[in-house]
């Protein structure tokens, strides 16, 4: 049984040190297999006390969902924003943006792709769809800015080169997940994207 002697927090403070500690055991193993007990170990309160701030696992999961939500958003509109010349630059920004996330919150991906595997809706996969939905607005939008500033070939298709973004970033993430290795993923990043780059500027012999 667990003694809780630390200080007593406000029910929002204890809800955000749940999501925390949620992000901390997923970086570690499948989020299927964490329980509400091991949320209580982790941050030293009961189980039963885990259930004062949220009603359900699931409600838990939901709530980890929404900050990563927020917290990458918010990450990625600041990298395309901050001191970049242009649109390529800004995409590049994004692009890395999100591999420095993942480094440094391993725990997202691992709920993320685990929540896509369901076959039919779910709460937690409806966020996951939103925070998709978002992720490709905001590509696009970069994109679709490229092309305004006559950075892009005339033959790209933007819906098609925002799909490619994408799976760039979640190929790179799902094989840093795979092999276990996240130190790395800075430096393929790097190099992913100059390949995307190079498939998407104007051909200087035309």
């Amino acid at each position: 049984m667990v003694t809780n002697t630390r200080i007593k927090l406000k029910s929002e403070d204890r809800q955000a040190e749940l999501v925390q500690a949620a992000l901390g055991l997923a970086a570690q193993r499948s989020p299927a297999e964490i329980t509400t007990g091991d949320l209580a170990l982790v941050i030293g309160i009961t189980q039963g006390g885990v259930f004062k701030h949220f009603e359900s696992k699931e409600a838990i999961w939901l709530a980890v969902l929404d900050w990563a939500h927020q917290s990458l958003m918010e990450r990625l509109e600041q990298a395309g924003q901050v001191r970049q010349d242009n649109a390529l630059q800004a995409l590049r920004a994004v692009f890395l943006a999100h591999i420095d996330f993942v480094v440094q919150f391993p725990g997202v991906p691992r709920l993320v792709f685990q929540e896509l595997q369901h076959a039919k809706p779910t709460p937690l996969k409806g966020r996951v769809q939103q925070l998709m939905a978002d992720y490709r607005t905001l590509v696009t939008q970069l994109l679709a800015q490229a092309r305004e500033e006559r950075l892009l070939a005339k033959d790209v298709d933007i819906p098609s080169s925002v799909v490619l973004f994408m799976g760039a970033v979640q190929g790179l993430v799902m094989q840093s997940l795979v092999t276990g290795n996240l130190h790395g993923l800075a430096r393929q990043g790097k190099a992913v994207f100059k390949l995307y780059e190079a498939g998407l500027l104007p051909n200087p012999k035309t």
